[in-house]
């Protein structure tokens, strides 16, 4: 901070996967919450040199746990289910009190599911795009029905840069796409635009695998606050979204040739009580 003085700072540094969180809460604790506590203590003391600057927590839907009906709403309890929601809900609690009680100036905003270029293969999309580029079967958590809302990378980013520049200190803004899909239905979606790019291979079929312990159904946003304060919507759609991701992982192999190969197929999060 001493350093570089800047003006916003943005957190989106957090251990991320569920799957990961089963088998190792503690890393979760030690990044999203530990890590968070520090992270304020020091913009704690910057924000006395520089009261102009702000910090935007970048939190998760899960952090509602799971919304069988409508879609959830910033003044909604939280419900975390996995490691990884309760990390990420006791980080946003954390930038809450800091706000209340040191009057720093933070917001948090809570978003759905990212999709686009360059994310890991430990998630589903880049997974199954990676399996249908290597001629292996697509896996699907139990029968495919758990729903969540994607929302492309960049609409995301644009969403943070206008709550950064426009938004209230001390709110909570979600940022949502209002676009539900079950998995089975981004499996077959992207097979679709698969079959226009290229030749797939024989052991290219979905698999229904174990479902992850305590896997929600659902998650949904109300992203109306931040649609009619701050005048943002999405603009990409999810098929033309989906199309674009594809086409990056196609032309952009070497990607997955840097990463560990265990990070790509080694199945994580099948611990249970037993």
């Amino acid at each position: 901070f001493k350093k570089y003085k800047p003006s916003g700072i943005f957190n989106l540094a957090a251990e991320t996967h569920v799957d990961r969180s089963i088998d190792s809460p503690k890393n979760f604790i030690n990044s999203n919450i530990l890590g968070v506590f520090n992270l304020l203590e020091s913009f704690k003391k910057y924000v006395k040199i520089n009261s102009k600057t702000k910090l935007i927590h970048i939190s998760t839907d899960e952090v509602y746990g799971d919304v069988l009906k409508g879609r959830s709403k910033e003044i909604d309890a939280y419900n975390p289910s996995s490691p990884y929601a309760a990390s990420k809900a006791s980080s946003d609690h954390l930038v809450s009190s800091y706000v209340r009680t040191f009057k720093i100036p933070a917001i948090i905003t809570n978003c759905s599911n990212n999709y686009g270029p360059r994310q890991h293969p430990e998630k589903l999309i880049p997974k199954l795009i990676y399996n249908i580029l290597t001629n292996k079967k697509l896996p699907i958590y139990g029968k495919g029905k758990n729903s969540r809302e994607w929302i492309y990378v960049k609409d995301h980013c644009e969403a943070l840069i206008k709550i950064f520049e426009k938004g209230k200190t001390g709110s909570f803004y979600n940022i949502g796409s209002n676009k539900n899909l079950i998995n089975l239905d981004i499996s077959k979606k992207l097979l679709k635009i698969a079959k226009n790019k290229i030749k797939i291979g024989k052991n290219v079929k979905i698999e229904f695998v174990k479902d992850r312990p305590g896997h929600d159904i659902r998650y949904a946003l109300n992203s109306s606050k931040l649609i009619k304060e701050l005048k943002w919507k999405p603009k990409i759609n999810f098929e033309n979204g989906l199309k674009k991701t594809f086409e990056w992982y196609l032309n952009n192999l070497g990607y997955y040739k840097s990463l560990n190969k265990n990070d790509i197929f080694k199945r994580l999060g099948l611990k249970s009580n037993s």
